[in-house]
């Protein structure tokens, strides 16, 4: 009975949320396009300006992934579900609606427009790449040289655009085909356990590949 009276919640909250939060104009395609634009058309201008590459510069490529699979794993467990003084917003959009509209006995989105609790809105896009990728493009052109800058960005943005590809697919119908492909059900297995509400706040906080949450010893 207690995953009923569970489901019947999430769904009366579902209801609220998409009366008071999302507006008549909002559009999921229109969304997903912008992250799309912002996140191949950033990728083409760093391949633009990247020049012939030393053998070295190379190792930028798994060193940026492993940065930002640390990263996503760190800004999603100890901000996303840690109240910090002036990030409150997103410990409130992440823990506080993400959580309550999708839980590990409602995982599915049930229309494009239910896209506005999974991909990123535009002050994440600006929080996480202002707080974590310009300072380290900056000091890779300062210190090493543009290439490694270049790259690294171009990195980044892909791992971003792998994220919200990756998280919007958990939460596709079940009977989606994308679900049929082995690592992308094993993926899907790792978050639909982290939205356990009893869970959440300690396991399972890589969206992605669990590299942090192997190095941290919080994946189940």
């Amino acid at each position: 009975m207690a995953p009923l009276i569970g489901m019947d919640a999430t769904e009366r909250y579902r209801q609220t949320f998409r009366q008071a939060e999302i507006p008549s104009w909002y559009s999921g395609q229109a969304h997903f396009a912008f992250i799309l634009l912002f996140s191949i058309g950033g990728s083409v201008w760093a391949i633009s300006q990247l020049s012939v590459l030393q053998p070295l510069e190379w190792l930028t490529i798994p060193l940026t992934f492993l940065y930002a699979n640390l990263v996503e794993y760190a800004g999603h467990r100890w901000v996303m579900h840690r109240k910090v003084p002036g990030l409150g917003l997103i410990y409130k959009r992440h823990s506080g609606q993400h959580h309550r509209f999708f839980t590990d006995q409602v995982m599915e989105l049930e229309s494009w427009r239910d896209c506005k609790v999974v991909l990123f809105p535009a002050v994440l896009m600006v929080f996480f790449f202002g707080a974590f990728a310009l300072p380290v493009g900056l000091v890779l052109a300062w210190g090493f040289s543009a290439n490694v800058a270049w790259l690294f960005v171009l990195v980044a943005l892909l791992y971003y655009l792998n994220y919200e590809l990756l998280h919007l697919a958990y939460h596709l119908p079940e009977d989606s085909r994308l679900l049929a492909l082995p690592l992308l059900r094993r993926l899907r297995q790792l978050h639909h356990r982290h939205h356990d509400p009893s869970l959440m706040a300690h396991h399972n906080f890589n969206i992605t590949y669990p590299i942090g949450d192997w190095l941290f010893r919080t994946r189940v």
